[in-house]
């Protein structure tokens, strides 16, 4: 047997004997997300339920799989896959005995949800199942105990504390909604096909890395583990017992703060940062080599205070752009965020969460350093480097940064190539690069306005042709360009602009003056970008003006950018 198999059982059981067996005594990790099903997933395991009661009184129901951390010599049964089934499942096995004014069918239920005491043997009475620190006790009182269930669905909004508290009393509430008017007999059969016939395949193993492989080809149903879980699993349990919790829920509020992927990113960049190389293994792999192994297994809450906390803050004000302080140079902070926040990767964010960690009171050096990575950035941009390249750029970059080179950093320096290579970019058919041709020209628009994204918040901007791709027949386009010169100066720089509103595929093909009236103006008749602006105030558009244009906006980029020597 090999070493990801060994000491794998698997089973079919029922529900029913799952629960009482005695053999299982099942826990929701702390480093399990919270309960997050809503009431469409809670309804429709419901309608599962009493679909397959209606259609068949001796017909089995398979539920799915659970997928277990267990030692075979130990009940406890951490959850790796499974928890929204198991706790949706307890909470309507609850709902089904406070309904029921059978007194013998109310204990038989209640046997399912709570583990009867043992009076000659001194155990006292135990959940069958526990959840997470932060919303057992609520789980306990307001779903396992004997009659709560009637009071959950009556909760305020204000009582929970958390979302899964006020998911638990929400489906609460959904499922009391259909089942409050069934008669004691049907009652009766649901519980029957729960406990008898419903049935779950659990898959137990004592190595939660092997759970986790196993949980990653089995998961259908439930909501994915993903490695920053893993690593919160490994930290946590590096915390001395009586600081566990509060250590998790400081977790959680980084990951609620920063959204559940953009979280698991914050790993990836924060992998970046530290071993300053390129990843070519899986992050299960190399975040533990590379940052966690430092800090285990003894000093999980120097991890958190350390690498994951100032990362988190750092991130959340990277994305918030929202930088406050009476110096201007913060407001300026948050514009050169803006405008790296156009590109289309994110190779540039470990190097940006370098400088937030580091020199995050400092808005001089701040300034001075996204205005070098925003040009490093829209260089590689516009001369196509695709990912590998790029990012061992990125990388070559920390380590010159890590080794106290600072702003004089040689990674932020273009060569002679690299600055011809963006220059013929420019001078080129930009409209045609999809990827490229917003970033160029909002760009050029904050060099006009003088303010590094300053352009950057309107929700729809649109970039547009003066001179139309198909111009009509008979118009003032088709006096003013020959075929070659419309061909040659369409898609090149000095033919476009940009705009905040929606096209109107008609008005395109507008001549000039009536274009720039009708088209390229607001409601109320002005520009919003200033590159717009330039253009209304031309008095017609014809290829020398294009040309003009074109030389103009070039050496524009080429001064901001220093490209020119």
């Amino acid at each position: 047997m090999t070493g990801e198999t060994r000491g794998l059982e698997a089973a079919e059981i029922s529900i029913g004997k799952l629960l009482t067996s005695g053999d299982y005594e099942f826990v929701i990790p702390e480093y399990q997300r919270p309960y997050a099903w809503g009431v469409e997933e809670t309804l429709q395991l419901l309608s599962d339920l009493t679909g397959a009661l209606d259609r068949d009184a001796n017909e089995p129901y398979f539920l799915g799989s659970i997928v277990l951390v267990k030692s075979p010599n130990s009940p406890r049964a951490e959850v790796i896959d499974g928890q929204q089934r198991t706790t949706t499942l307890t909470l309507l096995l609850a709902i089904l005995r406070d309904l029921t004014d059978n007194e013998d069918l109310r204990r038989s239920i209640h046997g399912l949800i709570e583990k009867p005491a043992i009076e000659w043997d001194n155990q006292p009475a135990s959940p069958r199942l526990q959840l997470r620190p932060r919303d057992n006790q609520f789980f306990y009182e307001h779903v396992q105990t004997v009659g709560s269930t009637s009071g959950l669905v009556k909760m305020s909004d204000n009582a929970p504390e958390t979302d899964a508290q006020l998911g638990l009393r929400n489906n609460a509430q959904a499922i009391h909604g259909e089942l409050k008017s069934w008669d004691q007999e049907r009652i009766k059969e649901l519980f029957r096909l729960i406990a008898g016939r419903a049935f779950l395949v659990t898959v137990s193993t004592p190595d939660l890395n092997s759970a986790y492989r196993i949980f990653s080809v089995m998961n259908a149903r439930g909501l994915p583990l993903s490695p920053q879980d893993i690593f919160k699993s490994q930290v946590i349990g590096a915390i001395p017992e009586h600081q566990k919790q509060a250590s998790a829920e400081r977790w959680e509020r980084f990951e609620e703060d920063l959204g559940r992927k953009e979280f698991g990113d914050l790993f990836l960049y924060i992998r970046a940062v530290k071993s300053k190389t390129r990843a070519v293994r899986s992050l299960l792999q190399e975040f533990p080599e590379q940052v966690l192994n430092v800090y285990l297994p003894n000093n999980g809450i120097g991890f958190i205070s350390e690498v994951l906390e100032p990362f988190a803050k750092a991130d959340i004000n990277l994305l918030a752009q929202d930088f406050q302080g009476s110096e201007p140079e913060w407001r300026q902070i948050n514009n050169w965020l803006k405008c790296l926040s156009q590109l289309d990767n994110d190779d540039w964010r470990p190097a940006a969460l370098w400088a937030l960690t580091t020199h995050g009171e400092d808005p001089q050096f701040l300034v001075a350093f996204f205005m070098k990575l925003e040009r490093l950035a829209a260089m590689l941009l516009l001369r196509r480097v695709y990912a590998t390249p790029r990012q061992q750029r990125y990388m070559e970059l920390l380590k010159q940064l890590t080794d106290g080179q600072g702003l004089d950093a040689p990674g932020f320096e273009l060569s002679e190539l690299e600055r011809t290579e963006t220059l013929n970019q420019l001078d080129g058919e930009v409209y045609l690069a999809t990827r490229l041709r917003k970033y160029i020209l909002l760009r050029l628009d904050s060099v006009l306005a003088n303010d590094p994204g300053a352009s950057y918040d309107h929700s729809i901007i649109t970039v547009e042709h003066v001179l139309p791709q198909t111009p009509s027949e008979g118009s003032q386009w088709r006096k003013d360009f020959s075929d070659e010169q419309a061909k040659y100066w369409t898609h090149r720089l000095g033919n476009l602009l940009l705009l905040n509103h929606r096209t109107n595929s008609r008005a395109r093909n507008y001549d000039f003056e009536v274009k720039k009236e009708k088209y390229f103006t607001s409601g109320k008749g002005v520009a919003v970008f200033a590159l717009t602006t330039q253009v209304l105030s031309e008095h017609s558009w014809t290829p020398d003006v294009i040309e003009r244009r074109q030389q103009q906006l070039i050496d524009l980029l080429a001064d901001e950018w220093e490209l020119s020597g």
